[in-house]
């Protein structure tokens, strides 16, 4: 039985660098800035921006710490986050069951 409208998509994940990032670090937990934006094949800029919606949207959290003198960026997943991916791909699924 199709659903009588579509889920609506959370406007946060909804980008391909946003939904990247959460399906890699739902996988892992954590990963570098270095580790995401090579994965995703993706610029500093971009997945910089990306990475701020999401954190200000309470996804996920930015840690910044040295590794010897070299800065180390790392991205968390926050249960928020594991909550709004589900949520998100939940509502996918409505887009993708759905028949005339």
């Amino acid at each position: 039985m199709p659903p009588e409208k579509f889920a609506q998509l959370d406007p946060v994940i909804h980008s391909r660098i946003r939904l990247a990032v959460l399906s890699i670090l739902i996988s892992v937990r954590e990963a570098s800035f270095n580790y995401l934006k090579e994965t995703i094949g993706t610029t500093d800029g971009n997945l910089s921006a990306s990475l701020s919606k999401l954190e200000e949207a309470g996804y996920i959290s930015i840690k910044k710490s040295f590794k010897g003198k070299k800065p180390l960026t790392t991205c968390l997943i926050r249960e928020k986050g594991r909550t709004a991916f589900s949520k998100y791909m939940k509502a996918l699924e409505t887009y993708i069951g759905f028949e005339k």
